[in-house]
């Protein structure tokens, strides 16, 4: 971790599908989320994604980077444009602030009618030497825990 690198850009299509979704997974029944007519009804040209989703989109992002390690200690968002079916959000980074094992990351999230959300998140990436200390080690691809080995996603470092 290097303060002013970049993190490469991550394009996420905006489907119906996502919308509802994520609406509904964070239980956030709001009609504007899942209901044309209702959100048009309301001035919105269609549904649109919620804060919730947008803030585990992000998550996913930084952690993605980070690896499986990487623990996220603060996430402040703010949402500007929002994100339709049919358009696509490309998610961008640039590492502000390193202080030991903890990064600060300058977020943007743009779509194409503008940035749909910006922010910062705060993320730690322990060492191997700390996670192997915490009892946690991570190599090729398996997650040891307690002694219990697990399938781990592989993401960029």
């Amino acid at each position: 971790m290097t303060a002013g690198a970049e993190l490469p850009p991550l394009e996420i299509p905006i489907t119906r599908t996502l919308i509802v979704a994520g609406a509904l997974a964070s239980r956030d029944y709001q009609d504007v989320h899942h209901d044309v007519e209702l959100a048009r009804q309301k001035g919105s040209p269609d549904i649109f994604m919620n804060i919730l989703t947008t803030n585990g989109l992000v998550g996913r992002y930084i952690t993605d980077h980070f690896g499986p390690t990487a623990v996220l200690r603060k996430v402040a968002i703010r949402l500007g444009a929002p994100n339709y079916p049919g358009d696509t959000m490309v998610l961008t980074g640039r590492v502000e602030e390193v202080e030991g094992d903890t990064a600060t990351v300058r977020v943007v999230g743009a779509n194409g009618i503008g940035k749909h959300v910006t922010g910062t998140v705060t993320v730690t990436v322990p060492t191997a030497e700390q996670s192997a200390a915490d009892g946690q080690s991570s190599a090729g691809g398996q997650t040891t825990v307690g002694g219990q080995s697990t399938a781990a996603s592989e993401g960029p470092a």
